[in-house]
């Protein structure tokens, strides 16, 4: 089977690209923008026709698109996120080759979701800021193509690789600071938001069921539990062996226990020198978020196997490093 993969280059990317190498039926045959690529285009500014043409060349059975953006403007968004999959569809249509489309959407086109609710792929999407409404976009034009698709709506990824500015990324950046200085206490804000992470390594195996089945629609990748910041906290604390006291400034009063988001500014220190680490989630998603994730089961055969501990041992494994 031959695979074009867009973005291989990203977070998800590198590891659906080690999924499909390891698969010996899979020729794997990387886009991107990067010198490393197989074959360098720029989704966000590149030609349907040019794209059409390097389709008909290669004829992949399979196009896996993970290329994206999680930051910027609304703007810079739309361009990499939903102009980005318009260029996509577009040149499929175009070619000859006949290829299905695995499509990587994002929990956050769901929006707030009620608390102690699973949201499965029938809900309406509500995206709360313009990241979730920048890649629903994208789906809607994936769903209205005509194209064999599917799109895969992943919630909270994480594991290995996560960015050093993510939420989870941002709070062992957090202790890894308090332990290499020393310090007996670390002050958090904002852990609140409940979300389900799933480890990125279980994300690239339903990339490559779905490469490989008949499913089409949107199917949601998650874990199907939602979990407190303020326990994943508590969690990689134990992992990592911080010995010292974490307090939640804006949360129950007391010491974190066992029961994060976007950063908005750098850490600071509170009037008694004690490292305080903000860890905002601004996804528009307010307090909860839970997958339903009984379609990939029975449409894929997929199940999440990596449980959040592991996926924050090897966060902490890589923050550990810079000490």
């Amino acid at each position: 089977m031959r695979v074009l993969l867009i973005g291989a280059n990203g977070y998800l990317g590198r590891f659906v690209a080690d999924r499909l190498l390891a698969d010996p039926a899979v020729q794997l045959t990387a886009l991107g923008r990067g010198d490393d690529a197989d074959v360098r285009f720029d989704l966000a500014s590149g030609s349907p026709g040019a794209l059409t043409r390097f389709l008909d060349a290669v004829h992949p059975g399979v196009v896996i698109n993970c290329a994206g953006a999680t930051r910027g403007g609304a703007r810079e968004l739309t361009r990499h996120n939903t102009v980005a999959v318009a260029t996509v569809c577009e040149a499929l249509r175009r070619s000859g080759c006949g290829a299905r489309l695995v499509q990587i959407g994002c929990g956050a086109e769901y929006g707030p979701s009620q608390p102690g609710s699973s949201t499965a792929e029938d809900a309406v999407p509500r995206p709360g800021g313009p990241y979730g409404v920048s890649k629903l976009a994208a789906t809607e034009l994936v769903l209205g193509s005509g194209l064999d698709a599917v799109v895969l709506r992943v919630f909270s990824p994480a594991g290995p690789g996560t960015p050093a500015g993510s939420p989870l990324g941002r709070l062992a950046e957090a202790m890894r600071r308090a332990m290499q200085s020393g310090d007996g206490e670390l002050k958090l804000t904002g852990l609140g938001a409940q979300r389900d992470f799933v480890d990125v390594r279980d994300v690239a195996r339903a990339v490559h069921a779905a490469s490989l089945s008949a499913a089409q629609g949107v199917i949601n990748i998650g874990s199907g539990r939602a979990v407190r910041l303020r326990d994943a906290a508590a969690i990689l604390a134990r992992v990592a062996g911080y010995g010292g006291a974490l307090h939640e400034l804006d949360g129950p009063p007391g010491p974190l226990r066992p029961s994060i988001g976007h950063p908005r500014a750098e850490s600071d220190h509170t009037a008694h020198g004690a490292p305080t680490a903000p860890i905002a989630y601004p996804d528009g998603c307010g307090s909860w978020q839970q997958a339903d994730v009984r379609t990939a089961r029975d449409r894929l055969g997929w199940r999440p196997r990596i449980n959040l501990e592991e996926s924050l041992g090897d966060i902490w494994m890589e923050a550990a490093c810079r000490i």
